[in-house]
């Protein structure tokens, strides 16, 4: 199943990139791509983004074709040739996306309970013996353990930042296999004993619980994170000023206010855990970029290699020092 989901992903970027390349047809002028990035079954996705594209298209004038992948590299390529025209991503995939792709954050969602922010989880059976990270951290090779995509934030990001490299273990050398896939793949995979342990998000347990689906009732948490940023929304940075405002305009008024139907559209974005959607610039991603100087910053000290721990300091020391800027301009902006 997972090795499926990946050659589907690639198979969706060689398409992709085909089109790019000549062999397929313009893309319309009032028409654009909006990338969804797929924690659950696709088939899931579509039947909750629907009504809410089906707005945007209304709203905007715009004729809105959806683009569907659980393969983080496949949204990241689709827009870096020009196929997407914006979307829903994760932290780190929209800094890729920024980074490769010619994206730019220009929104970001938040969460309908009022608490800004979410945390990365790793769950276990709720009868497991493995009660702590220390117990998981023994490294015995006697469990198979689910990670997120690589580029997933809180799915491997955060794990490896917070819990594996500061203990000096890799995940290939402590379990017995370790597999990757999706949120909701992990957690009926945990759910149903096939896995021993996984990666997770508060998000994906919230939603379970709220669908009354009855895999979160299985679980148990033995780690979370720290808080960390809502998704971003990215676009392409070169898209058509016109579209983009129209795109922005919807976004940033979708389930706002208290008419019938603001709260039908709020209705629509909360059966994704969503609360709705506010301005937000690629600052937000800071965070992010946080972790990831944190990652290799204990790389370097495991390498020994004094040149490179020098590097990965002033790396985290100058991102630091962004975000310290930052907040002393909108406090808790980018926590």
């Amino acid at each position: 199943m997972i090795a499926r989901r990946a050659l589907v992903g690639l198979a969706s970027v060689a398409l992709l990139a085909l089109s790019a390349c000549g062999g397929g047809s313009s893309k319309s002028e009032d028409e654009i791509t909006f990338s969804i990035l797929s924690t659950e079954s696709a088939q899931n996705m579509e039947s909750y983004w629907a009504p809410i594209l089906a707005d945007m298209e209304k709203q905007t004038g715009l004729k809105v074709k959806p683009f569907f992948s659980s393969n983080y590299s496949a949204l990241i390529e689709a827009m870096r040739f020009e196929q997407t025209d914006l979307g829903w991503f994760s932290n780190q995939s929209g800094l890729e996306a920024v980074r490769r792709s010619g994206g730019e954050v220009f929104a970001r969602t938040f969460d309908p309970s009022g608490v800004d922010g979410y945390k990365s989880v790793i769950i276990v059976p709720v009868d497991s013996p493995i009660k702590t990270v220390d117990d998981l951290l023994k490294c015995d090779k006697s469990i198979d353990f689910g990670m997120g995509d690589k580029k997933s934030t809180s799915g491997t990001l955060v794990p490896m930042t917070y819990v594996f490299i500061p203990a000096g273990k890799k995940p290939e050398n402590c379990f017995k296999t370790v597999l990757s896939s999706n949120h909701q793949a992990n957690l009926f995979a945990v759910a149903n004993g096939r896995l021993g342990a996984a990666t997770n998000n508060s998000t994906a347990l919230a939603l379970n619980r709220a669908r009354q689906e009855g895999q979160a009732e299985r679980v148990r948490v033995i780690w979370e994170s720290p808080n960390l940023p809502e998704d971003p929304l990215v676009w392409r940075k070169n898209l058509d000023p016109a579209k983009k405002e129209k795109v922005r305009q919807f976004f940033l008024t979708y389930g706002q206010g208290d008419t019938p139907e603001a709260k039908r559209q709020r209705a629509n974005v909360e059966k994704l855990n969503i609360g709705g959607f506010v301005p937000a610039d690629d600052t937000h991603l800071l965070v992010v970029r946080e972790m990831e100087a944190l990652q290799e910053f204990g790389l370097a000290k495991e390498s020994g290699d004094a040149a490179r721990i020098a590097k990965a300091q002033k790396e985290l020391t100058d991102i630091r020092a962004q975000i310290a800027q930052l907040q002393a301009k909108s406090p808790g902006q980018t926590r």
